[in-house]
């Protein structure tokens, strides 16, 4: 069994290039995949890394009441691509909607700064008070003055450094070293004065941005909006979320998450998918009934994109019996040992969140057709409107990460639910999620 991790090389700036990548040997070239439109990479290779390396399994009775748990709260609380929007910490574009505005722009900016540095967060102090964490306002609208940690200190850091005048977003400036030094970039995700840690993998973060910030400048006019533009003009407006994600990997290597398992390569794709899912869910419209979705006017085509395999949402699949680990492997979370990128624990563990979460999708389309009385859907039922995008791998995404960050604070998990013991989330630092 060989696996290769598609990494940075220590001491040199760059990413794999899109084209090739080293094989499992490591002597010849692994040239990238084609696939048919519609058909994600991320999920057809996770299918076959989990089968393949068979560690972490389905539990079939668990995604069942699962997707009754996770379908009735997401109806009892409104559970919609809308609710993006309501956390106090995202910069949301401006109502209604135009190209024009300047806000457009910067919250397509926002976007693109935060999934590009939206990783590896998990603290060695855990819940203790001394872990990395920012302080800065409750939410945009709040005077009052909290410490965020995990994925919010970095949210957190960037709102407060737009509110210090520091133009953080502005690809221009990050990508260059003298108007945004690095100790300048330090500055702006510094720690709470009660942290011991700092931000995980600051030097990594910064040459993604440098990187990232100058592919924006050289092609697409210095911005995210820019790119946006290229992919409308590519596709006459007609682009799907996939089409956009495998856009973003194309042209930026530190969203090219994927790595080589026996000879053949996986696609898991987690920061370009979340990039595209939160540019989808932030420009939503009030009502996708009567009025189109400004980036994907013919249709988004969002249920073709994967969950975000990460470390926060496997935990709560476990937690919620979706997914099931061997003995070997729960002893080893429990002893908080970590796991190394590419490894074949790893891997399985986010492989198997991918699936997991499909299938719980495919669950919930069949009880929306038996509420709809239309009997089994068979996992292809749909539903019209806005129901469409909320039963998708990305919303259900959305929702478990919201719901484990509840969990965490509750020794007995989730209520209303059948559930395993929690464990700790795996252990890997990268780049990459």
């Amino acid at each position: 069994m060989t696996v290769t991790i598609l990494s940075p090389t220590p001491d040199h700036h760059s990413w794999p290039e899109c084209s090739e990548a080293p094989s499992a040997n490591g002597k010849e070239a692994l040239p990238r995949d084609t696939f048919p439109d519609g058909v994600n990479p991320a999920l057809e290779t996770s299918r076959w890394a989990m089968q393949e390396l068979n560690l972490v399994s389905l539990n079939e009775a668990g995604i069942a009441s699962a997707a009754h748990y996770i379908h009735a709260q997401m109806q009892r609380e409104s559970y919609t691509p809308r609710t993006w929007r309501t956390h106090p910490l995202h910069l949301s574009p401006p109502e209604p909607f135009s190209w024009d505005d300047p806000s457009t722009s910067a919250c397509l900016d926002w976007i693109f700064l935060i999934s590009s540095l939206n990783f590896s967060f998990w603290s060695e102090l855990e819940a203790q008070p001394g872990r990395y964490g920012v302080e800065w306002r409750e939410g945009w609208g709040s005077e009052r003055r909290v410490v965020h940690t995990g994925y919010w200190s970095l949210v957190a850091a960037v709102d407060r450094a737009l509110e210090e005048g520091i133009p953080v977003t502005s690809p221009s400036f990050y990508s260059s070293e003298s108007h945004c030094p690095d100790e300048l970039i330090e500055h702006v995700f510094r720690r709470a004065p009660q942290s011991v840690e700092s931000i995980p993998l600051l030097q990594e973060r910064i040459d993604i941005l440098r990187e990232n910030g100058r592919i924006l400048c050289e092609r697409f006019d210095g911005s995210f909006c820019g790119f946006i533009q290229a992919f409308r003009a590519r596709y006459n407006d007609r682009g799907t979320a996939l089409q956009l994600v495998k856009m973003v990997t194309d042209t930026f290597p530190s969203f090219r998450d994927e790595v080589v398992h026996n000879g053949r390569r996986v696609y898991l794709w987690k920061r370009a998918q979340i990039l595209v899912a939160e540019t989808w869910a932030a420009f939503y419209p009030p009502s996708s009934r009567t009025e189109p979705h400004p980036l994907f006017p013919a249709g988004a085509a969002i249920a073709e994109l994967t969950m975000f395999a990460d470390y926060r949402v496997p935990q709560i699949l476990h937690h919620l019996r979706i997914l099931s680990y061997p003995p070997a492997l729960v002893k080893r979370l429990l002893a908080r040992t970590p796991l190394a990128p590419g490894s074949a624990e790893e891997l399985s563990i986010r492989a198997g969140s991918i699936v997991a979460v499909e299938r719980v999708r495919r669950a919930i389309l069949d009880l929306v057709a038996q509420e709809d009385g239309g009997g089994s859907g068979g996992g292809g039922a749909r539903v019209d409107g806005a129901g469409e995008d909320v039963v998708s791998s990305v919303v259900i995404d959305f929702y478990l990460w919201d719901l484990a960050k509840r969990a965490e604070g509750s020794p007995e998990g989730v209520h209303g639910v059948e559930t395993a013991p929690m464990l700790p989330i795996h252990r890997t630092r990268s780049i990459w999620y």
